[in-house]
């Protein structure tokens, strides 16, 4: 990265350039033809068809911005372009890993493939918290809990600019929802918010320094997210000092007065009303509306992100590692697979002679989730299967398979079985065929996409399918792919399942290792698994059903009790808590020592107790602060060990994760503060207190 001081060269480039070219970096287009669009086509010639394009000044050398999607790979949704990238795992697959090193692997290498493409801004960086299990972005995001996702969110931007490449985080704030998403308006008190999805934003800023912040479709407490001053001009620019610029998300500008209320770039113009960011804001600008202050900050700030990231770096195509890029992906996958249930079943073993495989598209690959993320893998998507609909989504609107068959990754693991498929597509004789076999694995699938969300029913007829196989054969082991929580009717009739989530270029081979036993389970739920819609916040999906347009408010009224706190705060028990997953050896927790007042810090042993080698996900909860029941994830540490290995694990807490938002900053109560180790924020273990003194802490 550039080590010149990029706020120095920032102020100097910007003192020479003209108004005309100031205005230029303001605003910019998607080079790819849209029905009604207010942008001439002619203009993208020579530009590949990419989410957005901002011409640069040649003179200043400062670079045309080239925007890519997004967090799980160069996205070429609608395959307008020939490249092919590596697809790596879903958003919830990498939190799942709790490994921030992992996540910077996987950002490190979509970043390379980024650069070696052309361009120079990847669209990347997904915070918002899971508050429903049917958004239909939710597996874009990085779950439920702002330290994990703010932390594996952090590094995955690290990642990404570590290569030159500016990386966003988005979409600032409580992006919650597809339904109504453009006319949903999210409200919240600024202590929820600011203790919930804020600081999962606050967190991944300050670890990965992203060059930019998207804003949000939806309205935050009655103010649109892009033109909302409280958000950005309150909260990132002065209590978090952001120094970066403020992107729009496309078609997410509705006035010229956003560029006051903080935002400093209009992106993918031709889907707004205007061109706002052109001559409307030239005619503020020469009004005395716009002052000549905001206009040098906002381009000093487009300026800064270049240069602190080095994209202003010559972009030359260059051959791509797409080998040693799919182990990345295969081991992100592997990381991610979360053994949710499993009565000895699991791994599978050499007695095993004779196995039915059965449903989603096991034969030909894994599922993947649709929209501005998706991905054209390497080798091209095994099928396309049309999902059809209305809307300017609906050219999205088709299922990938990516090529990694677990069919076929299962055979070459277990050339000793017998090994067959059938589609489930004729349930009888599904049924029928696993009554033959040992081992019955049903792969159950759930398709999301950006712009529609889903149920927590699997689609399609797949529960009767699994409770008929269950019925057939009692030796069923379920492996779901899904972007969501699913309901599981069937749970009590199957002996394991494996959430697998959408596990990517490699994704097959994952499963099939982490089935086999070639890797030990490790990956732990980031986000809480309902038994159903009954146990959310709000059972009915507000807007459901209305049209395109309609007004509709969220009341977000369980603030940061979201997911395993709201479970904690009401007495509810989840399918699955939050952390949950086995693997195939045994943990053991030491007792909990606690020190400190200003700076508090953890320690414990973990021991591998089992008879394999394998990973523990030690989670620290906070369980009371100075007399009132809370429950927070404060730390958390991956630790690979042999059998028969200890370990001591030293964790510092945030102290942020120990206050609350009063006022206008952070307050930590005089009090005894109570700790507990966990398995999972269901399964809590060894407790420790540790006294503190009250203390503000800056917002």
């Amino acid at each position: 990265m550039n080590t010149t001081d990029p706020d120095a060269r920032a102020r100097a480039t910007e003192a020479k350039m003209t108004d005309d070219e100031r205005f230029q970096l303001l605003h910019g287009i998607m080079p790819i033809p849209m029905p009604g669009s207010n942008i001439d086509p002619a203009l993208f010639g020579g530009i590949p068809a990419i989410a957005g394009y901002v011409r640069g000044i040649p003179r200043l050398g400062i670079p045309d911005l080239l925007e890519t999607d997004a967090s799980l790979g160069v996205a070429n949704p609608t395959q307008l372009r020939h490249d092919q990238a590596t697809a790596l795992p879903s958003g919830l697959a990498i939190a799942s890993t709790f490994n921030p090193e992992l996540a910077f692997a996987g950002g490190k290498m979509i970043g390379s493939e980024t650069r070696a493409f052309g361009y120079n801004v990847l669209l990347s960086g997904g915070i918002n918290l899971a508050r429903d299990p049917r958004n239909g972005r939710n597996f874009e995001y990085l779950g439920e809990d702002p330290l994990l996702a703010g932390i594996l969110g952090g590094e995955s931007i690290r990642g990404i600019q570590s290569q030159g490449v500016i990386a966003t985080v988005k979409h600032l704030s409580l992006n919650a929802q597809e339904t109504l998403r453009n006319t949903l308006d999210a409200r919240i008190d600024e202590a929820g918010h600011r203790e919930s999805d804020l600081l999962a934003f606050e967190i991944a800023i300050e670890i990965g320094q992203p060059g930019s912040v998207m804003g949000g479709y939806n309205l935050v407490n009655g103010h649109y997210a892009c033109g909302n001053d409280h958000l950005l001009n309150t909260v990132l620019k002065r209590d978090w000092g952001f120094p970066g610029w403020v992107m729009s998300d496309w078609g997410a500008v509705h006035d010229v007065t956003y560029f006051n209320a903080g935002l400093d770039q209009q992106s993918g113009a031709q889907l707004d009303r205007q061109i706002w960011f052109d001559e409307p804001l030239k005619a503020e600008y020469a009004a005395g509306r716009v002052s000549g202050r905001r206009l040098s900050d906002a381009v000093c700030r487009i300026l800064r992100s270049i240069y602190a990231v080095g994209a202003d770096r010559p972009l030359t195509k260059a051959p791509i590692d797409f080998d040693a890029n799919a182990r990345v992906a295969r081991q992100t996958a592997a990381e991610g697979i979360v053994l949710l249930k499993n009565d000895g079943i699991l791994p599978l073993g050499d007695k095993i002679r004779s196995i039915a495989i059965i449903g989603g598209y096991a034969d030909i690959g894994v599922m993947s989730g649709a929209g501005s993320s998706q991905v054209t893998p390497v080798g091209g998507a095994a099928a396309i299967i049309p999902v059809g609909g209305t809307g300017i989504m609906n050219t999205h609107a088709r299922q990938s398979i990516v090529p990694s068959s677990p069919l076929e990754a299962l055979r070459a693991q277990l050339p000793h079985a017998d090994i067959t498929y059938d589609s489930g597509y004729n349930i009888p004789a599904a049924a029928a065929r696993a009554a033959k076999a040992d081992l019955a694995i049903v792969f159950a699938t759930q398709w999301q996409c950006e712009g529609y969300d889903g149920g927590m029913a699997l689609p399609q007829g797949q529960d009767i399918l699994i409770e008929e196989v269950s019925r057939a054969n009692p030796n069923v082991v379920v492996v779901l792919e899904t972007g969501n929580p699913v309901s599981m009717p069937w749970l009590d009739r199957v002996k394991a399942v494996m959430e697998a989530w959408y596990p990517g270029q490699k994704g097959g081979d994952a499963i099939a290792d982490v089935l086999t036993g070639k890797i030990n389970p490790s990956g732990r739920l980031p986000l809480s698994w309902p038994v159903d819609v009954s146990q959310n916040p709000r059972p009915l999906l507000a807007g459901l059903g209305e049209p395109d347009g309609t007004m509709v408010t969220v009341d977000y009224s369980e603030g940061s009790d979201v997911g395993y706190r709201w479970f904690a705060a009401h007495g509810q028990r989840p399918l699955f808590p939050f952390g949950h997953g086995l693997t195939y050896t045994c943990f053991d927790h030491g007792s909990l020592r606690l020190t400190g007042d200003d700076m508090v810090v953890a320690q414990f042993v973990v021991t591998n107790s089992g008879a394999r080698p394998g990973a523990d996900v030690a989670q620290l909860y906070l369980v009371n602060a100075a007399g009132k029941p809370v429950q927070r994830l404060v730390g958390f540490q991956k630790i690979t060990l042999l059998p028969g290995e200890t370990r001591e694990v030293r964790l510092i807490m945030d102290r942020r994760l120990l206050a609350d938002w009063t006022g206008d900053g952070w307050t930590i109560a005089s009090g005894e503060y109570a700790f507990a180790l966990g398995q999972s924020a269901g399964e809590l273990g060894p407790r420790a207190v540790v006294t503190l003194t009250e203390s503000r802490l800056n917002p």
